[in-house]
């Protein structure tokens, strides 16, 4: 591929590329964040055991993070960035309105599955995308501009679907309603496509030993976000002790949920905007502060819990945004979309596993489920820390 087929980025058009991605992300996550905030009541209405609302959402979220090793990978080995994004997008999108016609929990679980897949599919292209366009603005606000955009949708999405639910009490039709952002999602994303056809092109450059293998930073990264991960437990297990200790009543649940979304959005532009200030260091305070979520989630009451919940809303907007900036800055674009999908299946895989753990503490005792969390969380410091003396050091 010719230099001329590069996309020449500017601070000017890397913006306009960012904000176009963060409408496209707002309305993709008003879509299926409104969507999963009450797949566990629809699957226990279509006759889904707990256990099986329990293993299908834990398995689409373990499916969510780990076929991004391939998608990453298929990226990078075929250049298709916009195509394999274009198609996670649409797969993710149809799946979701889908569900206003299923008439059983398997036709549903199945629809739940393939969003997943879709999002996995579409994500590590799609960061390759805004990592390139954020090099000249900065990647940490590139990336927590985006998903301030993203968590607004993430917030707006539940709310209008519990509000439709008070009124109508009806899981398909605020299924079928929306069909509409999903239709808004897929038109900026191919109108995106038609504005920046270049996005995602990089030239093809001989294999170097640089190229070709992570550099021991990204590896003490992935060390550190995967415990972050298994320190942070799903929001489910969060809202299940809510409901079972009666500290918040049910229908202030969903409130918590979309205010955690905003407060990862709002957290994500402050420290994206640090991340370029400071470098990878501002993730050590960051993770310490968040830490406090465990505590605060499981043994407050009505406020503190609150509090728990937006600074779980804070951990999880910092993964999406900065942590995956800082993944840009450790290694050579050819292999970036690659390294997305190892650094997102770390993740997830070890959130999938440290959610179980915890949970299965949780029947035993919370102060353990509490202590597991915040130990995680914390020894994650060390390796973070020297992934930033490395990269300081280069």
């Amino acid at each position: 591929m010719s230099k001329q087929a590069q996309p020449n980025w500017s601070a000017r058009s890397g913006l306009s590329f960012v904000l176009l991605f963060g409408a496209v992300n707002l309305f993709a996550d008003m879509t299926y964040e409104g969507a999963r905030s009450v797949t566990g009541p629809f699957l226990g209405m279509l006759g889904a055991s707990g256990f099986i609302v329990g293993a299908v959402t834990g398995f689409g979220e373990f499916l969510g993070y780990a076929l991004r090793l391939v998608s990453g990978r298929w990226a990078d080995r075929s250049r298709l960035y916009w195509p394999i994004t274009l198609g996670g997008y649409v797969l993710q999108m149809a799946s979701v309105p889908a569900l206003a016609l299923s008439g059983s929990w398997p036709v549903a679980a199945l629809l739940i599955l393939l969003e997943r897949i879709g999002r996995a599919t579409r994500n590590p292209p799609r960061d390759v995308m805004l990592a390139q366009a954020g090099k000249q603005m900065g990647r940490g606000w590139a990336f927590g501009v985006n998903e301030a955009m993203d968590q607004f949708g993430a917030l707006v999405g539940p709310l209008a679907v519990a509000g439709l639910l008070a009124w109508k009490g009806d899981f398909h039709l605020a299924f079928a309603l929306l069909a509409l952002p999903a239709a808004i999602t897929l038109l900026l994303v191919f109108g995106a496509r038609a504005s920046f056809p270049n996005a995602g092109r990089i030239e093809r450059e001989p294999q170097t030993s640089q190229v070709g293998r992570y550099p021991p930073a990204y590896w003490w990264y992935c060390l550190g976000a995967g415990l972050v991960g298994f320190g942070f437990a799903d929001f489910s297990l969060i809202s299940f002790h809510f409901s079972r200790s009666q500290i918040v009543a049910n229908d202030w649940i969903a409130v918590f949920y979309a205010l955690a979304m905003g407060a990862g959005g709002l957290g994500s532009l402050i420290i994206g905007k640090l991340f370029d200030r400071l470098g990878m260091l501002v993730l050590v305070p960051v993770t310490v502060l968040v830490a406090a979520y465990a505590p605060l989630a499981f043994f407050g009451g009505f406020t503190l819990s609150l509090f728990g919940a937006l600074l779980w809303g804070i951990g999880l907007g910092a993964h999406e945004s900065v942590m995956q900036a800082a993944v840009a800055q450790m290694v050579a674009q050819q292999r970036l979309g690659s390294a997305y999908g190892v650094f997102g299946a770390i993740f997830g895989v070890a959130w999938f596993v440290g959610s179980a753990a915890l949970g299965a503490l949780y029947d035993v005792s919370i102060a353990a489920t509490v202590a597991i969390a915040v130990i995680a969380q914390l020894l994650a410091i060390v390796p973070i820390a020297i992934a930033a003396r490395r990269m300081r050091a280069r």
